[in-house]
């Protein structure tokens, strides 16, 4: 019999870790969860004889690969996958797969409502703004980024849009428009909605140069990855451009520095993209039905190694 293991260190709701579990076990394969786990070596020994995985932010790296010579795939519930070591997946002939689009509302959600907060002045009583006739630039229209447009409409914001793999059409039949250049974007718009992937490519591209062409009183909202942030740069902005404000999901390595602009800077305690118990759910259940597909269909429609 196949074995499935849930290795969560933050656990899925319990109603979705029932769910997942019902998918896997009525398929015929047990599952086991290892959960709250106090260190990575817990997790290397806890893989010897399973044959597939289900995570979030866990890190499954190169060791643990090694520690699980049964190992047949590995799915990441949620969308980024630069948790899991891909080179070593591919050298053992392990499928990684991502479960795109299941978290993608609550973290759209997640950015409207920071920006929200920030603008009310983190509801301290003053005087703030309003999102209505602002202009938003969402810098990669995938599903997260459509998300972030509809609500952004609801709200009565003029939404523009760069991503080099959308086409012009696909964004204006959103009602989003489209911009050819990311320079564009960031001169044009009051807000920034980062959802762009941590890779070779994005490491550290919102930079300095990409930040001075924002309005004076400009708005990045980060919840995408901190690795697309060139810190260096950011801080330079928050000392030079006064109107400038950051608000992120994710800490920044620089974090005890941007103290001094606790009133243009606001972060989550914790990422909170995908704590929604409907994301936990629907990421969850995906993962899960992912490798029964795998295993029974030999599906890799979601393989990104």
């Amino acid at each position: 019999m196949k074995k499935v293991l849930v290795a969560t260190d933050k656990p899925f709701a319990k109603a979705a870790a029932d769910q997942i579990r019902q998918i896997i076990t009525d398929a015929g394969y047990e599952c086991l969860f290892l959960e709250k786990y106090p260190d990575q070596q817990s997790l290397i020994q806890a893989v010897g004889n399973v044959n597939a995985m289900i995570i979030r932010s866990d890190i499954v790296d190169k060791a643990v690969i090694d520690a699980a010579p049964n190992l047949e795939i590995v799915v990441r519930a949620g969308a980024g996958y630069d948790n899991v070591d891909l080179n070593a997946a591919t050298a053992k002939n392990v499928v990684v797969m991502n479960t795109p689009g299941q978290n993608s509302n609550a973290v759209a959600e997640l950015a409207l409502g920071m920006m929200v907060y920030q603008v009310r002045n983190h509801f301290n009583g003053s005087s703030g703004t309003e999102l209505m006739g602002k202009k938003i630039g969402i810098h990669a229209y995938g599903n997260v980024g459509k998300h972030v447009a509809r609500i952004a409409k609801g709200f009565g914001m003029e939404v523009y849009g760069f991503d080099p793999f959308v086409s012009r059409e696909a964004m204006e039949k959103d009602g989003v428009h489209y911009v050819e250049r990311v320079e564009d974007l960031y001169s044009q718009c009051d807000f920034i909605s980062l959802h762009i992937p941590a890779n070779a490519q994005t490491k550290k591209s919102i930079n300095f140069d990409l930040l001075s062409l924002m309005p004076a009183k400009g708005m990045l909202v980060n919840t995408a990855r901190k690795e697309v942030i060139d810190e260096e740069g950011l801080k330079r902005i928050f000392a030079e451009k006064k109107g400038f404000t950051y608000v992120s999901d994710v800490a920044p390595d620089c974090l005890a520095e941007l103290g001094e602009y606790a009133d243009r800077f606001f972060m989550t305690p914790k990422k909170m993209g995908a704590q929604t118990a409907e994301a936990n759910n629907n990421a969850g259940t995906a993962a899960a039905r992912q490798i029964v597909n795998f295993f029974k269909n030999n599906d890799i429609t979601f393989k990104v190694n």
